[in-house]
């Protein structure tokens, strides 16, 4: 199977994962992960093709006047997130098909096909080699991470709320990548990534550089969660424990990092790029840290701390050097093992009790001992201790600190951040399952083989990668490693390097960490009752713009949508007068008035004048037959004007329509009740008195500049030269209205017959009553 149909297959997966999980109840995480098992299995088979020729690439036509193909790309890195994608993947859908084994079969197989719907977007986004086509499954996962936060019905307003805020944070940070692709496109002449990593060094030295390369980050900052966007994912955290394993600490939040990492060949030259990443990396895990220690809840405080990893990673692909990117993808696989893990064991934990948060659960491990020794492993891994892999790849992720050239800083922050990460990961493991024994009783769910292999594979996996490394590093982190350094890669992968300064800061990370663990409660406590630093750190930015564009839109829609007729117009007719005048003051042509002794002008002056005074005089007319005498006899005179301008048959046109219009508006007029006083205020008449007066004055001045110019006769001769020629009638108006403005000339007789067919239906509906009459 070539493995871009992996993608087609997962696919597949969430199409038939409504009739699994009726066919199979309780079974049905166990039948479906067959699916993602397969893929899994497929991608395992393309490990010595990658390794041999580095790149696999395949592509085919898809929009060719765009220049868009579906172009996909297999090289070690993608092929290591395809397989983290499938492999936690078949993994949730077994613990998923566990978690919702009480629930209806449509719950349970809606939330299945939505993941495998995620695994389909997500495999997208890694295999794609055109950049329109990897957007487009960037923004898939951005709707279907939306759709699964908000899954949980009994938690509508906070879910809700949370889903919501993940899709404007995602799917604004993807606008904002797409912007940055289209000028990719535009600077290279193509989407496709192997093209742009071939030609890094034009689309380097383009003067868009500075902006595609601000635009790719704050598109990859928005999903990984990077301060300032940092907020969104622990509030994710309302999704189903499945989603949260699966979105939020292995696979969906590791995409930013994906496309940082895969672009980081392109702009290593960029000033400025690698030591952004460093920062904001820092400011993010130091941020992270500190909540994490806040947190209360058993799922926020793994949320924060994967917030922490993934500033870690971003700080990583910032650093220089062969050693900085073998750690990046060290620390992926390690955290995607352990992060996973733990997540699962929240989740069974949480199911299990029905409470979140740690300081209600205790003593868990007589109801759930193998959950808490997955969670006891997969804490190992995250402390870093060996032999775990967990230990060999926060060595890596020293040494790529102290080799990077960059002063004490990244070190000092980095040993701080992980060792509190070490009191995190005692803490998951400890305070739910060995202590307070008396703070849980009973549970209500027990385990199930659903419900443990996941936890107990991923905590496996992290040692067994620790105790054979070197040959993981192999296989897995010495392609990706090259795929994304452009060059072969030594990776010494292994437990043991001798006593090093790494080892060293391991240890010192582990002494803190326990220091950290043994007095959590009171640092806990502690910053609990400091708020300040807390509300500079949550969501409250987000608050306020989001309440700040809902208020505006009120405001817009009560100013704009407020029911009134007269108020749209005013508002219609305060644009295009606004438009109109700024198109004169910017226009070429100067405004002037001449008096002329030409008697034509004179008697379109007098024609002008008459206009002039019947528009006037309905503005002080008493009563609404004066009214419309007076705008009869503007009528009139526009008559006049096509009379003198060589138009007699427009005139009589004109002439028979005015007639006919005050005749038929007369008769309704007569009909309808009188009515007493202004339904509008002064303030509002004046208004509409000024947009009137401006209106006037702007198409006043348009006029007389363009009669100023000298008049145009080519299209006059063309039509009196082709008249007969090519539509064989001599009445030239005649051919204009019937063959060259023949459509036009329908909408006209069709606007005049719907007018008349509206006036015929209100005289109509103004007779008497005959009924009443004789009654």
């Amino acid at each position: 199977m070539q493995f871009e149909l992996t993608i087609a297959f997962a696919l597949l997966g969430a199409v038939i994962a409504p009739f699994v999980a009726r066919l199979a109840g309780r079974w049905s995480g166990w039948v479906l992960c067959v699916l993602p098992m397969a893929l899994f299995a497929v991608l395992l088979a393309h490990i010595p093709l990658v390794a041999d020729s580095g790149v696999l690439t395949t592509s085919h036509e898809w929009i060719p006047s765009l220049g868009i193909n579906l172009g996909f790309r297999l090289d070690g890195f993608s092929l290591l997130f395809g397989l983290l994608i499938t492999g936690i993947g078949t993994l949730v859908v077994i613990y998923a098909g566990a978690y919702f084994s009480e629930k209806p079969p449509a719950q349970a197989g809606r939330f299945l096909s939505l993941i495998m719907v995620f695994m389909t977007a997500m495999l997208g986004t890694v295999f794609s080699d055109d950049l329109i086509v990897m957007f487009i499954f960037w923004e898939m996962t951005s709707l279907t991470s939306f759709m699964l936060i908000g899954f949980d019905a009994d938690k509508k307003s906070e879910a809700r709320a949370s889903a919501l805020q993940s899709l404007l944070v995602t799917g604004s940070g993807g606008l904002v990548l797409f912007a940055g692709i289209l000028l990719i496109g535009m600077t290279l002449g193509t989407f496709s990534f192997t093209e742009v990593l071939a030609r890094s060094d034009e689309l380097v030295a383009s003067p868009y550089m500075p902006a595609i390369a601000a635009l790719l980050i704050i598109g990859a900052f928005t999903k990984s969660a990077q301060f300032p966007f940092h907020f969104w994912l622990p509030n994710a955290m309302a999704a189903p424990t499945p989603a949260s394993a699966y979105l939020h600490s292995a696979t969906m939040v590791k995409l930013g990092v994906f496309l940082l990492a895969k672009f980081d060949q392109v702009f290593a030259t960029v000033p400025g790029f690698g030591i952004t990443l460093v920062i904001f990396g820092m400011i993010t895990m130091a941020i992270a840290a500190f909540e994490a220690l806040r947190a209360t809840g058993y799922k926020a405080v793994l949320a924060q701390s994967t917030v922490a990893s993934l500033g870690i990673l971003v700080m990583l692909i910032g650093l220089d050097g062969e050693v900085a990117v073998v750690a990046t993808v060290g620390f992926i696989i390690t955290h995607a093992l352990y992060k996973a893990a733990l997540f699962f064991c929240a989740g069974t934990a949480i199911h299990a009790t029905g409470e979140a948060s740690l300081r209600r659960m205790g003593g868990l491990a007589r109801f759930l001992p193998v959950t808490a020794a997955a969670a006891v492993l997969a804490s190992l891994s995250m402390a870093g201790l060996p032999p775990f892999v967990g230990f060999v790849s926060k060595e890596y992720l020293f040494e790529a600190q102290l080799e990077s050239g960059w002063n004490a800083l990244p070190v000092i922050v980095a040993v701080m951040v992980n060792a509190i990460m070490v009191g995190v990961a005692g803490v998951v493991s400890i305070k739910p399952f060995f202590l307070n024994r008396s703070r849980t009783q009973s549970v209500k769910h027990g385990e199930t083989a659903g419900l443990l292999a996941g936890p107990l594979i991923l905590a496996g996996g992290g040692i067994m990668m620790g105790l054979f490394s070197q040959q993981a590093a192999q296989l897995l982190i010495a392609p990706a490693a090259a795929a994304l350094f452009g060059a072969h890669v030594d990776v010494s992968f292994a437990l043991w390097h001798g006593v090093t300064p790494m080892l060293i800061l391991s240890g010192l990370v582990v002494g803190i960490g326990a220091l950290v663990l043994i007095f959590w409660d009171s640092i806990h406590l502690f910053l609990r009752r400091r708020r300040i630093l807390h509300n500079l750190f949550t969501d409250r930015g987000y608050q306020h713009v989001l309440a700040g564009t809902l208020g505006m839109a009120r405001n817009s829609t009560r100013w704009l949508q407020n029911g009134d007729q007269n108020h749209y117009t005013a508002i219609v007719v305060a644009t295009v007068v606004l438009v109109l005048a700024i198109g004169l003051v910017a226009g070429d042509g100067v405004v002037s008035l001449a008096l002329s002794d030409d008697p034509w002008r004179t008697s379109v002056a007098v024609a002008l004048a008459i206009a002039a005074l019947g528009a006037i005089a309905s503005l002080f007319a008493q009563s609404l037959i004066a009214a419309l005498v007076c705008v009869g006899i503007v009528g009139f005179a526009s008559a006049l004007l096509f009379m003198m301008n060589g138009a007699p048959d427009l005139a009589l046109t004109q002439f028979a329509v005015e007639t006919l219009l005050v005749i038929i508006l007369s008769a309704i007029l007569l009909r309808l009740p009188v009515r007493g006083g202004h339904t509008r205020s002064l303030t509002e008449r004046r208004r509409d008195g000024f947009l009137a007066v401006a209106f006037a004055g702007v198409v006043f001045i348009a006029i007389i500049s363009m009669t100023a110019m000298p008049l145009d006769l080519r299209l006059s001769e063309f039509f009196g030269q082709t008249s007969y020629t090519e539509a064989y009638g001599r009445n030239v108006v005649n051919v204009i209205l019937v063959d060259y403005r023949a459509i036009d000339t329908l909408g006209e007789i069709a606007v005049v017959a719907f007018a008349t067919l509206a006036a015929w239906a209100l005289l109509r509906s103004a007779r008497p009553n005959d009924t009443d009459a004789k009654g």
